[in-house]
Order: C-alpha cells, then structure tokens, then sequence
C-alpha cells in the first residue's frame, strides 16, 4: 500500500492583495508533515470489499446449513412503513435487492461516468471495442448455456449464465492484479458497465412483471425532473436528487420494472470533473471569512463551499462507496448466497445441466468472447478500433468477466424455484471461484514477463492520452538534465509548499539515478495561502537571468522561513549575484510575466495543487517518495521500449547491480547531477550547475 500524496491546495490570489509582494517576515518553518493515516486506504480498498463480501457469503452458507428453517424466515420477514392507516412493505429480501442494491447500481455508474468524463475512456474512440465486447462476451455465454440445456425445463434460466458482478469482480482484480496500471481496470469498467445495463434491461423486458404504464411513465417524469432541476437548480441539487431519485425508485417499485435501473441512470447522468479554480477561490475566501470570524452561519456557508468545489459524482462516490463495498453488496451475499450444500445437493449439482451450463458459460464462454470479440473488431476496422490495453490485459479482463454473483442471483431468483434455484446458485459460486483462480494465473504469468514485454501485455502498443496540454520549450522552460532525454518529469511547484519541499531530494536523487530523465519545474505560487511564494518564484527567475536558477531553486527550498524580500536579496548575495540587478528586477516585477504564463499553464493543465507532476505528459498520482516516482518512470521507460540503464550503488552508470533509492533530508547545497547541463530560461547555461 502506497502511502497517500499530500499536496498544498491550489487557489489563485484575487483582488488587491494580487502580486503584492508581502514585506513582513515569513512565518516559522512548517513542522512535521501529517502521515497518512495506515489504515484508512486499505479499508476502502476494493481488495478488502471483496474479502468482506466472501466473508459474507461464507456466513450465508453456514447460516443456511445450520439453520436452513431460520435462514429462510428471517429473509421473509416483512418490513413495513406505515402513516395512519397506510402501510407500505416488502419482506426484507426484497429490500435488499430492490432498495440497498439500487445504491450499489448507482456507483457502478458514477465511476463509469468518471472514466468516460475524465479517464481514459474520455477518448470515445476507445470506448468502442470494450462496449462491443462486451455485448459479444453476454451473447457467447448465452449461447453455451443454451446449447447445454436446449429443450430442457431450464433453459429459461439463460439470463443467469451472463452478467458480470461488477463489485466482486473489481474487487477480485485489486487482489489478483497488484501493481497492474488503472488503464486496465478502466477497461474493466467499461466491460462491466455495459454488462450491468444489458442485464438490468434484461430483468426488465426477460424476467421482470408485465409492466404497468401508470408507474413507469411516473418514474420516467420523476427522472426528467431529476435532470432538469440539476441543470436550472445546481444549488438545491442535493434536496431534488433526494427527492426525485427516491421519486423514481417509488415509481419504479410498482411499474414492474427492476429499481435498481434508477441508481445506474442517475449515476451515469452525473458528470464528473476536475476542480475548478474559480470555485477553489471562491472555498478559500469563505474559509478565511470564517477564520476572521468564527460562527454557526460562517462555518456552514465554508462547509458548503469546500463541498461545491467538488463535482457531484466526486461528492456522491466519497459518500456512498464505503456503504456499498461494505454494507450493501456483504447485505447481497448474505441474503442470497444461502444455499444448502449436502452431499445430496452437490451430487445433482455435478451433473446438472443448470450448474453445467452456467460454469461452462462463465469460465470459458467469457474469456473466449472477449478476446474472440476484441480480436474481430480491430481486425476489421484495421487498427482503427484497437484495445485501449495490451492482450493479456484482455486475456485477464475476460477471465474476471467470469465472476457473476449480484445480477445472476437476482435473475436466479427470478427464473427459478426449488432445486434448479440451488443448483444456479451452486454454479455461479463455482464458476466466480475458478474465474478468480484463472485471473490469478494470467496476471502472475504476465508478473513474470521482462519488463518491455509485461507492458505490451498490459497495455499494448497505442499511445496514451496525453494530460499535459503545452509542451516542454527547452528555450523557455527551466530543464535539469540532458536536454534530449526520452523521459521528462514536468513539477508544478511552490516555493513556499512544505510538500515541494520534502519532494525536491527525491528529484536530484532520480536525476542522479536514471540518466536518461530530464526534470523540468514550473511556478505554481499558491499567493492565498504561501503569501511569499509568488516573489520567491520570481527571485528565481532573475536569478536565472543571471545563469543561477538552479542554485536559488535548491535554496528558497530549504529556505522557506527566509523569503521576503531581504531574505531573498541575501540569497542572491550568497550565491554571488548581482544584488543591485537582482533588487532592481524584483521590485519592478520584471519576471513576474514569466511567473504568470507558469499559472496559465497550470490552470490549462488542471493542476490545482502543488507539487503535480507529469511524466512524459501523463499525469501521475501516486505518492512523492523517490521509490514510487522511480517506479513511475520505470513504466514510462517500458512504455518507450527502453531498456532500463545499469547503475551503480554509487549512483554512476554502467553497473550491473541497481542503486537503492533513497529519500533523504535536504543537504545545504547539493551537487547538481554530474554531465547533465542545466538550462535556465532563454536558453542559456546555468552556471550554478557547473
């Protein structure tokens, strides 16, 4: 488990205050950084949802073995709401699968609006090959079923043999597939979530009641309402997604159709996107209004407006994840994986043809389908459609297409009674165990690939999408390193951020390591909360003007409780410069244009905090020790099919045994990676890395 990035918070200075250079002494240097908190990532990992939803299903099984009599009565139970004399209920098995599984749909669709609105899939090209996969990965395994039990009593039950459980699966791939890069889990997602609307619109037209007009066109109404008060009532989104969400699940209760089509609707019309500095401002000015003058009304109306900087979907996936992973898919297995598993049960299950045929259709009808399926539509389209990710991406992907469990129950459920309902159930826990087991087996034989090779396995030949907007301008940006190296690792900074301070070892240690990366910094000066750092950023660049901007970079950071206006004169001094040039710039705002484009270019870019780094114009998300951003550029260098140089304990190339990384603290004037030219802007040498 990595541990979590910590970043300054980004909103742009506004009104007056804007470019004033503060003259007052900067505050003491920040203490200790906050850790992360050790056991907070991991429980909202989706590994560890998977492993209380099999814990959930082991309980339903002794439950049911134990107790068969109990199991059964306690699901009938009915839960009513009453008012006077009106009473409204279901048995609490129809509330778990019809009321909390409606939240469960809903994630599954804010996370695959997130991907289509800011991950890869936001290419729609790419969303081409998995949503026709998909539709061929649930026609296959229909077929295999049909083909098992054609003409038999069962063949009604075919539904059961094609839906992929979308949670368990996801969950399955963060235990089998560790360290695997998120664009295969996007892949996974868009699979899963063409899967999960085929298959609700199944239990809708092939399993569910005849529909009943009156209720189905009120919930249509009620979901038209929905999106019509987000768009001309942002502010009382909260209040009318409640009320007209809960509207169209009511609705949908009594019209015949399936309730949980409402939650994956809903989520799929929440858009998702990155904060916008606008509504970052608007967050920090409440907050420091509250800050001045603290009371019920402040507090609320910052509370509101650190939430509004967020988008809904972010907003609604922080809050209901946890429930879902946690509570209602666990709800799920408990409720409905209680089958009983004597030797009499198993021995018909063995040669059912139900058991068989939904087996058969899981672990081999959907793998086969969707390579077979990915294969024949970039052959066809001649490249044109090819997979977002390498084959045995798609190889592994297909096997935990495998894993069924919510939707093949609840169609289970639907389609059969007495002993072909246990026999369905029986199979579709098998066939989820032996698709983890399969997946498990692809992703370790890919883990032991070379490293060129294990890419192009996971992620294919195609070109990413890129993150980064502007390209690198050796003749204007600041560039340490050799100037034409394959690799380039892009820092939004603050000179005043403790964060960029921490980080900035781990940079001048993977200079010294990988040879064949250059490190480029822009300025990000966060002015409403490092209120020296935007004249920091522009003592750097008339330090550069003088051919040392490296040497003022390395010492503002270690600096960060000197950087008014004499502190940095001082600093200028030290390091041999021209103080009455260097004075004179600073306090005519000479650089502070060139400090103005970094800004365009980091609110272009969506950086909203400090330090965001991109490598080789992708953005990265992972934590800032030397280790990770080292195994960043790793996948960066496969990427490019590069070799990976040699290097030396030392940290000189040419050895055959690789240097440990180390994350240290900062020294007081280190040396600058030996025979990698350093660039200040304009293009000249910088002579502080002679």
């Amino acid at each position: 488990m990595q541990p979590a990035t910590l970043k300054c918070a980004y909103t742009a200075p506004t009104g007056p205050a804007a470019g004033r250079h503060a003259s007052t002494r900067s505050p003491a240097a920040p203490g200790p950084l906050p850790r992360p908190k050790k056991g907070r990532p991991g429980l909202r990992s989706p590994s560890a949802g998977a492993g209380v939803t099999v814990f959930a299903v082991a309980g339903a099984l002794i439950w049911a073995n134990s107790q068969p009599a109990g199991y059964e009565a306690f699901w009938a139970t009915r839960l009513e709401l009453g008012l006077g004399s009106t009473r409204l209920g279901w048995s609490l098995h129809t509330w778990v699968d019809s009321g909390l599984m409606t939240l469960f749909f809903l994630v599954v669709g804010l996370e695959a609006r997130k991907e289509f609105d800011l991950g890869d899939l936001r290419e729609r090209s790419r969303l081409v090959l998995p949503v026709t996969a998909s539709l061929i990965a649930m026609a296959v395994p229909v077929g295999i079923y049909l083909a098992v039990n054609h003409g038999g009593p069962a063949a009604h039950g075919w539904g059961v043999a094609m839906s992929t459980d979308s949670a368990l699966a996801l969950g399955a791939f963060a235990m089998v597939a560790r360290g695997v890069p998120d664009q295969v889990r996007a892949f996974l997602l868009a699979l899963f979530v063409v899967d999960d609307v085929a298959a609700l619109l199944l239990v809708i037209f092939a399993y569910g009641d005849a529909i009943r007009p009156a209720p189905a066109l009120l919930a249509l109404g009620s979901f038209s309402a929905l999106l019509f008060a987000r768009k001309w009532a942002p502010a009382a989104s909260r209040r009318t997604d409640l009320l007209f969400g809960a509207g169209t699940w009511a609705a949908l209760m009594f019209s015949g159709i399936e309730p949980p089509v409402a939650g994956l609707l809903i989520g799929l019309a929440t858009t998702a996107r990155a904060p916008q500095r606008t509504d970052l401002e608007h967050a920090t000015g409440l907050v420091r209004l509250f800050r001045e003058q603290p009371d019920a009304a402040r507090a609320r109306a910052a509370t509101v407006g650190l939430s509004a900087s967020l988008s809904a979907n972010a907003r609604l996936q922080h809050l209901f994840h946890p429930w879902t992973t946690f509570v209602i898919v666990p709800a799920f297995a408990l409720a409905n994986a209680g089958i009983p598993l004597s030797a009499q049960v198993l021995a018909q299950a063995a040669t059912s043809p139900v058991t068989i045929g939904i087996v058969a259709a899981y672990v081999l009808g959907k793998p086969a389908a969707v390579i077979a399926g990915s294969w024949a539509i970039a052959r066809s389209s001649r490249g044109r459609l090819s997979s977002p990710v390498g084959w045995g991406a798609v190889l592994g992907s297909g096997t935990l297409a495998g894993v069924g469990f919510t939707v093949s129950l609840l169609i289970a459920t639907l389609a059969f009674t007495g002993s072909h309902l246990e026999q369905a159930k029986v199979g579709v826990l098998t066939a989820a165990t032996l698709s983890t087991v399969t997946s498990w087996a692809v992703y370790r034989i890919i883990d032991l690939l070379p490293a060129t090779r294990r890419h192009r396995a996971l992620l294919g030949d195609g070109a990413r999408p890129n993150d980064l907007g502007d390209e690198v301008d050796t003749d204007r940006d600041h560039v340490r390193g050799a100037k034409d190296a394959p690799i380039t690792v892009v820092e939004y900074g603050d000179f005043e951020c403790p964060y960029c301070s921490r980080t900035e070892p781990a940079t001048r240690e993977l200079l010294t390591q990988h040879p064949d990366v250059r490190y480029v910094w822009r300025h990000l000066p966060l002015g409403d909360i490092h209120p020296h750092a935007r004249l920091a950023a522009e003592a750097a660049e008339a330090a550069a003007a003088q051919g040392a901007f490296w040497a003022m970079h390395t010492r503002l950071l270690e600096k960060q409780d000197h950087l008014d206006l004499g502190d940095l004169i001082a600093h200028a001094e030290d390091l041999g410069l021209d103080t009455a040039r260097f004075r004179g710039e600073l306090l005519s705002g000479t650089h502070r244009p060139v400090v103005d484009r970094h800004i365009a270019s980091a609110d272009a870019n969506g950086v909203t905090g400090t330090p965001t780094f991109f490598i080789n114009g992708r953005l990265y998300t992972g934590s800032h020790d030397a280790a990770a951003l080292a195994g960043a550029i790793e996948t960066a260098r496969e990427e490019l099919g590069l070799a990976s140089p040699a290097v030396h304990a030392s940290g000189s190339t040419g050895g055959s045994r690789p240097a440990r990384v180390v994350l240290h603290a900062p020294a007081r004037r280190p040396a600058e990676p030996a025979g990698t030219p350093a660039h200040g802007r304009g293009g000249r040498r910088d002579k502080s890395a002679a």
